[in-house]
Parts: structure tokens; sequence; C-alpha cells
């Protein structure tokens, strides 16, 4: 059982996902308490393979009142992510080879309350297929209603 703490919405919308991983995330001072009050942000964050290590750029971890006032950790900092040399291997492959980008779907603490980050290599989508999943969002929308109207 996991508690997730954010995700990236976005990410699904503008993004067709390929392939998940789990990773870790290396962490300083008040940043845990700041993911278990949800003052975190995926919206425009992406993962960057900087000399063979995966970091998480752009991710904003607010910094919280009510901690040590004297060690502020930048919010929107390089977080280095924790993989096997295998996954980073993988990925680096993907990305260089297949032009595929590497985007966090989500935040969330696992069964042993250490935080992770889902992580998916993911190939943008164009207009005309967002569209297309606009469409059937709303067909499928339709049909469930349609649906729940005739059993009454």
């Amino acid at each position: 059982m996991s508690k997730t703490v954010a995700r990236n919405k976005k990410a699904f919308h503008d993004y067709e996902i390929l392939d998940k991983f789990e990773a870790g995330i290396v962490l300083e001072g008040s940043e845990v308490k700041a993911l278990r009050e949800g003052r975190v942000n995926l919206k425009d964050s992406y993962v960057r393979i900087i000399k063979g290590e995966p970091f998480l750029l752009n991710a904003h971890i607010a910094f919280l009142d009510h901690t040590n006032p004297y060690f502020k950790p930048d919010s929107r900092r390089a977080r280095k992510l924790l993989l096997h040399k295998k996954e980073i291997d993988k990925l680096i492959g993907k990305t260089s080879k297949d032009g595929l980008t590497i985007v966090p779907l989500s935040i969330y603490f696992n069964h042993k309350n250490l935080a992770k980050v889902q992580i998916a290599l993911a190939r943008g989508k164009k207009l005309h297929d967002k569209r297309e999943t606009l469409k059937a969002k709303d067909a499928k929308r339709e049909a469930e209603r349609a649906m729940k109207e005739f059993r009454r």
C-alpha cells in the first residue's frame, strides 16, 4: 500500500507513456516533511541524465515555515534519483537512440515509508493525438452516463 503525494496529470496529457520505473529520491532537511504535507508540484518537471546519474529537475518542493529557518534548501534544485545501473543504462539507450523523454508521473511513500518517484519513458503527443484522447474520454463519459440513466 502506498500513499500518493503528488501526480503529474499534465504528463499523461502531453506524453504517450511507454515504460514506467520506480526510483528513490535524495532529499535534504525538511523536504520529507514538505512531501508528507503535499507541498510539491511536478507540473513542469523532467528527468535528465547527467554524467551517468539521473536527476529530477524543476520539481518544486516548498519550504515549510515551521522548520529550521537557517537551512533552506532551494525549492527547485536538482534532486538525484536512485536507480539500478541496468535501469539507468536502459534509460540512456532509449533517450539517445529513440529520442524519448523521461518524465516524473508521481511522488509517493511506499510500504516501507520511503519517498519514491515513479518516472516514465515517454513520447510527446501531437496535437491530433491529444484531440483523439479527449474525444475518447468524452465518449466514455457519455457512455457511462447513458448506462447510469438506463439502469434507473
